[in-house]
């Protein structure tokens, strides 16, 4: 198993995503990138700690690679708003990708190049590429946000469009159960 982490705005909205990835095993939403130790959410909400709520995501290299993950991170959240993801606004919601090694860097930054060249974006992508620091698990009410409170307004009305999307974009990369 390796680990990825990305940082692509409200993790309740991108865990949901990513958990559904046939050869993702688990999906912890969390900190990174700040100067706090052992943040509590209220406290990466004001802004002031430096982190990004993240998703460390744990997964199978032979079922499915980190650069398809990158395809995924790319392609469901907007990379080139600063510090932002629709109605979320702050530093810790940026387009973030924090590697664990050398190649993760280089794919992500290749992946990148290639992006910004293509024009596939109207707007420079924003998306920090930062070596992973110390990672904290989100508080537990946090984890599985949206298998846990699917029915909730904000699950509905704005996770729920995000996935039904993402299930259509990439359904040859689902799990069983989530096709």
């Amino acid at each position: 198993m390796e680990i990825a982490t990305f940082g692509n705005g409200c993790f309740w909205c991108t865990e949901a995503v990513f958990q559904e990835l046939n050869g993702v095993e688990k999906v912890v939403s969390g900190y990174t990138g700040g100067q706090v130790e052992n943040p509590t959410y209220k406290q990466v909400c004001t802004g002031t700690t430096g982190h990004a709520e993240v998703l460390q995501i744990t997964y199978d290299p032979a079922v499915i690679s980190y650069e398809e993950l990158l395809e995924v991170f790319w392609a469901t959240h907007d990379p080139t708003t600063l510090n932002r993801q629709g109605n979320d606004v702050g530093t810790q919601y940026r387009s973030s990708i924090f590697y664990h090694n050398e190649e993760q860097k280089q794919l992500a930054e290749q992946y990148k190049q290639k992006l910004d060249a293509s024009g596939a974006f109207d707007q420079p992508i924003v998306t920090t590429i930062e070596a992973l620091g110390p990672f904290y698990p989100a508080e537990d009410y946090h984890q599985n946000y949206y298998r846990n409170n699917g029915e909730q307004p904000y699950c509905s009305f704005l996770i729920r469009p995000k996935l039904d999307k993402f299930r259509k974009v990439f359904k040859h990369k689902l799990k069983s159960s989530a096709a």
